[in-house]
């Protein structure tokens, strides 16, 4: 399962309706090679779903991992910071032995 934080959440709801994004979007994460500690994270709204996706809802947002990512953000919680040292969405995943100083990318 993948959470929510409520300043995701917030987020969230403020960048769908401010983007005018189309009725039934989500939140897609993934996984891909790169970045400085081997992996890096995806994010990006979407409103059509794809064959193998896990679907998940927390807090009434629609989260959304193509299968194979899942296995790396089983338990992950999506957070949203808007401090001082940058803004955007936070993955605070267990699964990550190793993460770099931004928070981008990470390896197991």
């Amino acid at each position: 399962m993948i959470t929510v934080s409520d300043n995701a959440k917030q987020r969230a709801l403020d960048l769908i309706r401010d983007e005018h994004k189309p009725e039934g979007s989500f939140i897609r994460v993934g996984v891909e090679g790169g970045g400085c500690s081997g992996l890096s994270y995806k994010l990006e709204f979407d409103h059509l779903l794809k064959e193998g996706d896990q679907v998940f809802e927390d807090k009434g947002i629609r989260i959304v991992v193509d299968k194979k990512s899942f296995l790396y953000l089983v338990g992950t919680e999506l957070d949203y910071s808007g401090g001082l040292n940058g803004k955007g969405f936070v993955f605070i995943n267990p699964n990550a032995s190793r993460t770099c100083g931004c928070g981008e990318s990470f390896s197991v």
